[in-house]
């Protein structure tokens, strides 16, 4: 189970990763195609904001990678249960104020990384 944690674990921060790009790189050419409930005249005046949030999405992709670099079972399993807990409790915000496919875009994978994880 170990390695399909793993797994999820790197497809979350995949995720992330993609995230970081879009909002930090692509927020003005391709994020209007992803983000179709946003009116496409406020991403130019957004580009700043969405450049922060995607920042904060790498930070979390690359607690995830770290959890996946440890070599210590017991500091690679804590950090990867900080991390996936706190991209699930993003989703969750993100879920309740933005938009409902959040949820299952960033926190039912995280969760599924999370229970993996702990079998």
């Amino acid at each position: 189970m170990q390695l399909a944690a793993q797994i999820v674990i790197g497809f979350v921060a995949l995720i992330h990763i993609y995230i970081l790009w879009l909002e930090m790189f692509a927020w003005t050419t391709k994020a209007p195609k992803v983000f179709k409930t946003i009116p496409k005249d406020l991403f130019p005046p957004t580009k700043a904001l969405a450049a922060n949030q995607g920042l904060y999405n790498g930070f979390l992709a690359a607690g995830l990678i770290w959890s996946l670099c440890i070599t210590d079972h017991h500091w690679r399993f804590y950090v990867a249960i900080f991390f996936l807990t706190c991209v699930i409790i993003a989703g969750i915000y993100g879920a309740a104020t933005a938009s409902k496919k959040i949820l299952y875009v960033q926190s039912i994978p995280a969760l599924i990384a999370l229970i993996l994880l702990h079998l």
